[in-house]
């Protein structure tokens, strides 16, 4: 269980470390491998996903009326 964490922190740290680089133009999404492109796309489309749920069952009691 805390290597699991462990890796998933790890993997969290990578992406944002590949969109600062990114950001700054040190590296273009092009210049990763098309495996690496894939896993990106994915995580960045999940990631949207659950902030898009978030957003509608959030803590704000506005929301539950």
């Amino acid at each position: 269980d805390e290597w699991l964490r462990a890796d998933l922190a790890l993997a969290r740290v990578t992406e944002d470390l590949i969109t600062n680089l990114m950001d700054k133009g040190v590296i273009a999404f092009t210049d990763l491998p098309a495996g690496v492109q894939e896993k990106i796309i994915t995580r960045q489309g999940l990631r949207l996903e659950v902030s898009y749920v978030a957003s509608l069952f959030g803590n704000d009691d506005e929301n539950f009326l």
